[in-house]
Parts: structure tokens; sequence; C-alpha cells
């Protein structure tokens, strides 16, 4: 009688090698190559991700303007100089300070109601040019240091200052991409994961980044030609809004020094 060859040795060892080399041979196998078998990056994410550049800086947009409210941090550049903003707001009024070349404010805005505060070196005037106060403003800016000024509605500021506690006003100024949407890397801002949105294959309209966790808030965007890095956090956090007490407060009068 012929001989018969001896059945192989079946380890326990040899069986998880073969289970294991079935996936990775039908994944071997697939058209679309290994990427089918990789992870899926949207998974566990609001789906933002897989849409459209355009259909991504939408939601964001839609997800902004149903906010109530939001903290907006950062830098702006632009003709009129340097900005550092660090501002609270909320469709009723806002809190926060503002930092330029020479120095540093606060704004608090109740309704209508705007109040600046400062230091004494925001209010001297140099009427001269020379560096030095004269006695009266001296004083003066003693007594206003660190105390809440009400701007009069129809003092020539009173816009332009306000222009930093305007909610919608700000978010649609600072989150606007230019030229044609394109869509960028993942990324993570504050812990969160993130899509970026482009203006322009290398963002010279801007990059706004996305949030892919929660609502597709926008979270960072980087205004296109270096003018400036805003970091928007807080969304719909609320927080309370009072005018301050009248020992916080001392009226300057009608109109406010151009400092």
């Amino acid at each position: 009688m012929p001989s018969v060859p001896p059945a192989p040795v079946r380890t326990p060892a040899a069986a998880r090698f073969r289970r294991a080399a079935v996936p990775l041979a039908l994944c071997a196998g697939l058209t679309v190559g290994l990427t089918a078998c990789a992870a899926d990056p949207d998974e566990g994410t609001n789906g933002v991700g897989r849409l459209s550049a355009p259909e991504i800086e939408k939601e964001a947009r839609t997800a902004a303007d149903a906010a109530k409210a939001v903290r907006l941090s950062g830098t702006l550049v632009s003709k009129g100089g340097t900005f550092k903003l660090n501002m609270r707001l909320k469709q009723n009024g806002a809190a926060g300070s503002v930092t330029t070349k020479n120095s540093t404010f606060e704004l608090l805005r109740v309704g209508d109601a705007l109040y600046l505060k400062a230091d004494a070196g925001f209010w001297r005037h140099d009427e001269k040019g020379d560096g030095k106060a004269g006695e009266a403003d001296t004083e003066a800016a003693d007594k206003l240091d660190d105390k809440y000024v009400k701007v009069p509605s129809d003092d020539p500021s009173y816009k332009q200052l306000r222009g930093f506690t305007e909610m919608d006003q700000l978010l649609r100024g600072l989150i606007g991409l230019h030229g044609d949407v394109v869509k960028g890397d993942r990324d993570q801002i504050g812990g969160v994961r993130t899509v970026k949105v482009k203006g322009g294959a290398d963002g010279e309209g801007g990059t706004l980044d996305v949030a892919l966790e929660g609502s597709p808030y926008p979270l960072q965007f980087a205004r296109g030609g270096g003018a400036g890095l805003v970091v928007l956090s807080e969304w719909d956090k609320d927080f309370p809004l009072a005018e301050p007490s009248r020992d916080e407060t001392l009226d300057y009068g009608r109109q406010l020094p151009r400092a």
C-alpha cells in the first residue's frame, strides 16, 4: 500500500496567522488599494468634513449666525494699525479689552450704553507734541484713572468704539473668505478636531478652521496676507452684563479726548 503523508501539525499560532492574513489579503486586493481599510477620518464627527468647501463655509456661517454669544481673541492688522482683541460678545452687548500700539483700554456695552475704562496714561493729552501733558490734563487723567467713562452717543469715537462690541458686525468682517474656496487639511484647535477651508489654494483669501465636533462653529480664522489671526471660542456660553455702578464711573463731558 502506498504510504500516506502525515497530516500537518496545526498549532494555535499558525491558526492565528491564517485568520489575520485573510482580511489583509482581501484589503490588498481591493481596486481602491490599501486606503480602503484605513480609519475613516470623519468617524465620530459631525459629518461636516465630508462636505465640499463651499458647503462647509455655509455650515460655519449658519452656526455662527445662530449663536447667542462668543469670545473673540487675537490680532488684527489694518491701515489704522495693529489691534489685539479679547472680547466676549453677545447680541445686546459685550465686555473685554482692546490693545493698540500705545495703550490698552476696556470696553463695556450694555444695550446702547457704551463705557470705556483706561489708565491715566490713556487720558493724558499732549497738545504740544513734546511728550508732556498740561497740568489740567494730568489732573483730569488722574481722576479718570481706572474709571468707567460713558461714551456719548454723538461723540465721533462712539461708532468706532462700538464696532469692537458688535457681535454680528465683527463676525461678518472677520470670517469672510475671498476667492475660490477650497478644502484644506484636518487640524485641532483647542483640542477640537477641525477641517480647514481656504480662500484660494494657498489661503491668500483667508483660512477658516471649522469644528468637526458638535456644532460646526468657526474656531479660528487666519486673515490673508498676514493681516491677523483670531480665535473664536465659548460659543453660546452666556455671560452677565451690567452697567457699572456710580462709584465706578466718572463723567468726562460731552466729548471724549481724541486719544
